[in-house]
Order: C-alpha cells, then sequence, then structure tokens
C-alpha cells in the first residue's frame, strides 16, 4: 500500500502524539502504560514502510516530528534507566536470597 506524502506526514504526526503520551506516562511512573502505547508506536512506525517522496515544506515538518519523537524517545529511556536499575538490584538480591535459602534450607541425603 502506497500512501501519499500528506498522509505520511499525518503517520509522522500520530508517531510524535504516541511518543508524547508515552512520555507523559514515563514521568508519572506508569511503565505499564508505556509498555501498552510502545505496541501502538510499533504499529503506527510499521504504516510508514510506503513513504513516498515530499515536497520541501512537507519535509521541514517531517523533520520537526521526528525532532520531537527522537527528544521524548530519548527522555522516556532516561527516565527508564533508574527503573531498570533498581529492578535489576531487586532480581540481583531475589536471586541472592534464593541461593541463601538453596544452600540453608535444602535437604541433605546420605546414602
Amino acid at each position: 500500500m502506497t500512501t501519499n506524502p500528506s498522509n505520511t506526514l499525518q503517520q509522522y504526526e500520530v508517531i510524535a502524539d504516541i511518543t508524547h503520551r508515552m512520555l507523559d506516562q514515563a514521568r508519572s511512573n506508569h511503565w505499564g502504560k508505556v509498555i501498552e502505547l510502545s505496541q501502538h508506536y510499533i504499529q503506527a512506525v510499521e504504516h510508514l514502510k510506503d513513504i513516498n517522496q515530499m515536497d520541501l515544506s512537507e519535509r521541514l515538518a517531517r523533520r520537526q516530528l521526528l525532532t520531537r519523537i527522537l527528544e521524548d524517545d530519548a527522555e522516556i529511556r532516561q527516565l527508564a534507566m533508574p527503573e531498570l536499575r533498581r529492578l535489576g538490584h531487586l532480581l540481583g538480591d531475589m536471586k541472592r536470597q534464593q541461593n541463601v535459602v538453596q544452600a540453608y534450607c535444602s535437604p541433605t541425603f546420605s546414602a
């Protein structure tokens, strides 16, 4: 399916809106909603596979939208890093606890 340039630009606007909503949710620490919106983001990006040539004004508008999308994405990643580190520490702590439980509570077998 091919799209005309204005439809392509509209699709960039859709993607920019989704990334901005993702950023709002990340700022609010609603990571489940960020993940849910990321599925919409992936679908919206898939629609860009058949891009036609654009005139100068549409390319400039696209550039602004791409800049906005990338800035939102960078901030989402920055906001996610502490949460990812916290989850990493939590998983590490759980693994250490599991090792301690296995070491001290595992039944010993004697022959």
